[in-house]
């Protein structure tokens, strides 16, 4: 079961994705049958728990949209439960240093190599047992992308993108912005200036480089600067903004909201 997210991120293909936070499976479907690239489903601020995520997968299996699991944090039990369920790409959050991607490759590596629980009879992601070969070739198609957010991630960058085993170094906009000090702002100029900085060294380091925004602008100014995985938009904030829309042609004082600035 190769990894086609995977597959393009190596090749340098750039790649729109949307992020998924109503945690819901028919939810996920609906935009899957909307042609992204990828969906990141939100295991860290949206209310899914193990058994909603798994359904988002099975809802998501037919479709071209390469799903991408955030835990709520990169912790190995979880990740173990998390890959035993089928996802093959994970973005974990708040990596702050070297050591800590270090061991978030060995979580997702079977043994000797790494410390993967082995329990393949009970997991979908080898069909329980029944695809040929895979606890021999499970690693290579997992993709593992570490979420820098802080000024202490943005330090250590650099050592981070270095680790053998990460694929892809994700650009958190929001939480970057609050650590800087202009929290709810993530186009202040210096935030922008530290993202491109950032974008800039993840590709230099011959790894791929993501983020999300829901500003156009800043979400194409992102991909002309080298990032593959970008996502665009957030699908609560889609439908509460088509919502709202809607609601404004009918109704007297309600406003159009608009996206212009943020993250999503």
């Amino acid at each position: 079961m190769k990894n086609s997210f995977k597959a393009r991120l190596k090749a340098g293909e750039p790649q729109i994705g949307l992020w998924v936070g109503l945690a819901d499976a028919y939810c996920a479907e609906l935009s899957a049958n909307a042609g992204f690239d990828w969906l990141l489903l939100d295991g860290e601020h949206a209310p899914n728990d193990v058994r909603t995520l798994l359904s988002q997968l099975q809802a998501v299996a037919p479709y071209q949209s390469q799903p991408v699991i955030r835990p709520v944090v990169g912790d190995t039990a979880l990740i173990k439960q998390v890959l035993d369920i089928g996802a093959q790409t994970l973005l974990v959050p708040m990596v702050e240093s070297a050591e800590q991607a270090r061991q978030l490759v060995r979580a997702i590596t079977y043994p000797p190599s790494g410390i993967r629980g082995v329990g393949s009879a009970l997991a979908r992601a080898s069909r329980w047992n029944t695809a040929p070969g895979y606890l021999d070739n499970a690693d290579e198609e997992i993709c593992l992308l570490v979420q820098i957010e802080n000024r202490e991630g943005l330090a250590n960058l650099d050592t981070i993108a270095s680790v053998e085993g990460v694929d892809g170094v994700f650009i958190g906009p929001a939480d970057l912005s609050a650590a800087m000090g202009y929290r709810g702002n993530p186009g202040h100029p210096e935030v922008q200036a530290a993202i491109e900085d950032a974008i800039t060294r993840i590709c230099r380091a011959g790894k791929a480089a993501g983020i999300l925004s829901a500003d156009e602008k800043l979400a194409r100014r992102y991909l002309e600067l080298g990032a593959t995985f970008v996502a665009v938009g957030v699908d609560t904030t889609v439908l509460m903004r088509g919502l709202q829309t809607l609601a404004s042609r009918f109704k007297d004082g309600l406003s159009t909201p608009s996206a212009a600035g943020s993250v999503y």
